[in-house]
């Protein structure tokens, strides 16, 4: 049984491929210091820019317990 043919409204490949073309464009005579930070910036001022700032804070703060010798604070529980 054959399905019927349903139009397409958007083409997730063809939408992929030209964004990655554009930010090869981008980073194609970065260095590779210079694409890291690139990606960083991106990802900083991007859509999701707030959750990508709070993951940094919590890296730190995991970091900083660590150095200490502690339990970095869990986000879902209160501090103690």
């Amino acid at each position: 049984m054959k399905r019927p043919k349903t139009e397409k409204g958007f083409d997730c490949i063809e939408f992929k491929r030209r964004v990655q073309a554009e930010i090869y464009e981008e980073i194609k005579e970065l260095s590779s210091v210079e694409e890291i930070e690139y990606f960083r910036r991106r990802a900083a001022n991007g859509l999701l820019g707030e959750w990508w700032k709070a993951l940094g804070r919590r890296s730190e703060s995991a970091v900083k317990a660590e150095v200490r010798g502690s339990e970095p604070p869990h986000p879902a529980r209160p501090s103690r």
